[in-house]
């Protein structure tokens, strides 16, 4: 366990070593600004040069922008890439039932590049100023039929400085005998409008398209369902977003941000008000009659107030067991007037009365339990039962709650093909932000989804390649952050040098040895002196042959002595018995004392 904390204690100081030799670093880039020498400079500029040569990441892949052009036919197509606005028309209408001065459509348009483009020489349509109203358009090539095709509408939007309050939706201007584009403005005729549009935290998508009623002629502007997508990332990261419409002949419509689908549905279930009006409607005329009960419950008129119900009890009675505390001052006012207040010199008592001095908190009562004259503190009666009411019962005669009836819709139309829409022969775009510098790119209007997808890869797609390119990797990322904080080297290290430490700690550790305590507690013999008893076996072994192969060698010695001898020898063998009986009974005492019972413990 110690082990593991001078581990930690470790890795957390070689963290802050880091962040300390980071910070010296810049210390020492500040400091390297002293003149010194003039060879030393140049030295130290040739290193930082080299430095920098080698240490610079490789550039980034180039992407090369070309001006997309249609693979199919279009009704309208713009890039902006030849830096004009040929083509389109500015507003100088003024908007009915506004003041003069915000009533023009002064609002600048511009075609630039983009601020922080990754492109060169992609330009766009920019709405240069803010808090003013804005309106340009541009004629289709040919007006667009609704028939048995589809209608696609597609463009790019970036909100280069965010957006607080203003859209970036385009119309698809009716065509009509009255369309002058030079008077466009907020109540031009319309076909269709769609784009995004904010303010404050409503972040919107719109559908809307003008629905002609074939029995009145008046059209009423049909909008579809909000999308379930949350869009407020288009409008707050500052990148260029592509908006697509897909609109097909049979009243299917599909909404995508980005080439991803964030709305769809139909023109006849998914749209409010709904294209086609009710067949029956409620009767205008139709009155209740004056018997219609509509109460569920009554009260119950057998029911009879109880003869003990006191309906006059009052909710409050006085507590009869409280007492007044002492020290209360029954004769002092809680309020007295002011001793040191003074009449005002300019008050006249004919126009404002007698002067009477302010009432003040009476000083005596501070440290009194109370003033003036006690009274018991009111408490809930028990016996408050109040008004008595009876109790409610289930109305027989109840009919429900009456409606009107119904009757056929006088106004009742069925337009089973809605996609079949007024012409439109003119897209414009008419808006009003508090947001400057909004970027519009690569208008166009098709019936072929290749051709429009093709569009988007040679304009949107450009965009996207190249900012991907423009981004570091995910290291680089990491890297850069440390940079700007340089605390998150000291996570770096504790993310990546810990749980190799640990690993290396659990996995590469030995087996864990008892210790002495342990055999103390225990007969079992440790390990030294075990391995004393083996060698003492072995040198008993030893020493048990050599005696054997002396004795072998008197008995051959006795025998060549002859029977001269026989006395001796008898004596010598007697004595050699006893010799040998000693002898197993001194090495057994010796085997019992170094026994693990018998001996004592080893210190280390």
């Amino acid at each position: 366990m110690e082990l593991k904390w001078l581990l930690c204690v470790t890795l957390l100081a070689f963290g802050i070593l880091a962040v300390q030799a980071h910070d010296m670093d810049e210390d020492n880039d500040a400091d390297d600004v002293v003149d010194i020498e003039d060879d030393l400079d140049d030295g130290i500029e040739e290193v930082e040069e080299s430095k920098s040569e080698t240490s610079s990441p490789p550039p980034a892949p180039k992407v090369t922008y070309r001006a997309p052009v249609p693979t199919g036919e279009v009704y309208f197509a713009e890039s902006f890439d030849k830096g004009t606005l040929d083509g389109w028309i500015l507003s100088r209408a003024k908007k009915d039932d506004t003041d003069d001065e915000i009533a023009k459509y002064d609002g600048k348009w511009e075609v630039q590049d983009m601020k922080e483009t990754k492109l060169p020489g992609d330009k766009g349509l920019v709405m240069v100023t803010r808090a003013k109203h804005h309106a340009i358009s541009s004629k289709l090539s040919k007006p667009f039929v609704f028939d048995t095709k589809p209608l696609i509408i597609q463009y790019e939007v970036n909100f280069q400085n965010g957006i607080e309050c203003g859209g970036a939706y385009v119309k698809l201007l009716s065509k009509t005998p009255e369309l002058n584009l030079d008077q466009f403005h907020d109540k031009t005729p319309y076909t269709i409008m769609f784009g995004p549009d904010k303010c404050g935290e409503d972040y919107k998508l719109h559908f809307i398209f003008r629905h002609k009623n074939p029995k009145t002629g008046k059209y009423e502007e049909k909008h579809a369902k909000r999308p379930d997508a949350d869009l407020k990332t288009y409008f707050t990261d500052k990148k260029t977003h592509l908006y697509t419409l897909v609109l097909n002949p049979d009243n299917s419509f599909e909404i995508l941000v980005d080439q991803t689908v964030v709305n769809s549905g139909n023109l006849l279930n998914d749209m409010s008000p709904p294209v086609n009006p009710p067949r029956e409607i409620e009767d205008p005329n139709d009155q209740k009659p004056e018997d219609w009960d509509e109460r569920p419950k009554i009260p119950d008129p057998d029911a009879v107030k109880p003869d003990d119900w006191d309906e006059d009890a009052p909710a409050k009675i006085a507590d009869e067991n409280a007492v007044k505390p002492e020290g209360w001052l029954d004769d002092e006012p809680e309020y007295v007037a002011d001793p040191d207040a003074e009449k005002p010199e300019d008050w006249d008592e004919d126009m404002d009365g007698e002067w009477e001095a302010p009432q003040i908190a009476n000083p005596k009562c501070e440290t009194a339990p109370g003033c003036g004259t006690w009274q018991r503190p009111m408490i809930d009666n028990p016996n408050y039962k109040g008004k008595w009411k009876p109790p409610m019962i289930d109305n027989v005669n109840y009919q429900g709650i009456w409606k009107p009836r119904k009757i056929p819709n006088p106004d009742f139309f069925e337009d089973l093909e809605p996609f079949k829409m007024t012409p439109f022969s003119a897209v414009g775009l008419e808006l009003w932000s508090m947001t400057s510098d909004i970027f519009f790119d690569n208008f166009i209007i098709c019936t072929e989804r290749a051709v429009a997808d093709d569009w988007a890869s040679d304009g949107w797609g450009l965009k996207k390649a190249a900012d991907g390119a423009a981004e570091p990797g995910v290291v680089g990322q990491m890297m850069a952050a440390a940079e700007e904080r340089p605390w998150l080297w000291v996570v770096y290290i504790l993310t990546v040098a810990l749980p190799v430490f640990l690993v290396v700690l659990f996995c590469c550790s030995g087996k864990k040895q008892p210790s002495a305590a342990e055999y103390k507690k225990t007969d079992a013999p440790q390990p030294d002196v075990m391995d004393d008893e083996k060698e003492e076996e072995k040198d008993k072994g030893e020493k048990e042959e050599e005696e054997e192969e002396e004795d072998a060698n008197e008995e051959k010695l006795e025998k060549q002595k002859g029977d001269a001898d026989l006395g001796s020898a008898s004596q010598e063998e007697e004595e050699e018995e006893e010799e040998d009986d000693r002898k197993p009974a001194s090495e057994e005492e010796e085997t019992v004392n170094r026994s693990p019972r018998n001996r004592k413990p080893r210190k280390d």
